[in-house]
């Protein structure tokens, strides 16, 4: 990072201000970097848990196969899925408060009677399904922040903090060896002020 400035104490101040304000935020993106790692790592297990858990649904329902041919899916449909959104280090993340299903009116004595455990088990499905599109969304989200934080404290660490100490060197040292350049000066004048004032003597 090629930092612009120059060599007096006005320059030498402000970048010791931004220095000290990257100094004191840096322990914060730190803190939110592992925060975020240990959300991320949760929500991917939970995924990975309700991917599972919709398989071995699938698979249950699969020995009635047959009976499920017979069944109309147009009887159960999703009117509305309500989301809540709560924050986490910082990230707005959708969590499912309940799916709201509009149930099709049918004759329960002309049809067969396992179709209201049917509409039971559909509904059931339904809402892994959503819990797990919210659950991957949910670590799509956690894992862009995690990267984004990552990336701020590593440009912190790696880039900027060593940048600003670097230039805060550097105008110390002009500035240290321009005061002493101007002391060898006044000696030098001063010195030959007194043999000027010794010689006339």
């Amino acid at each position: 990072m090629n930092l612009r400035f120059q060599y007096n104490k006005t320059y030498l101040q402000l970048l010791d201000k931004q220095l000290n304000v990257r100094l004191r935020a840096l322990p914060t993106l730190q803190n939110k970097e592992a925060a975020l790692r240990m959300e991320v790592k949760a929500a991917k297990k939970r995924a990975e848990d309700l991917a599972v858990r919709l398989e071995q649904v699938i698979d249950e329902e699969d020995s009635n196969l047959a009976m499920w041919e017979e069944f109309d899916p147009s009887l159960l449909r999703i009117r509305e899925v309500k989301l809540s959104y709560k924050k986490i280090a910082g990230v707005k993340i959708p969590e499912l408060d309940e799916p709201i299903f509009e149930i099709g009116r049918f004759n329960v004595f002309s049809h067969p009677k396992w179709w209201l455990r049917g509409i039971e088990t559909l509904k059931m499905l339904l809402t892994l399904v959503i819990e797990k599109q919210l659950a991957e969304e949910k670590l799509e989200l956690l894992e862009y922040a995690r990267k984004k934080t990552t990336q701020k404290v590593n440009l912190y660490e790696k880039v900027q903090i060593p940048a600003y100490e670097n230039a805060i060197l550097k105008i110390k040292r002009y500035l240290e060896d321009e005061d002493n350049l101007a002391k060898a000066a006044q000696k030098i004048v001063k010195n030959r002020q007194q043999k000027a004032r010794e010689a006339t003597i």
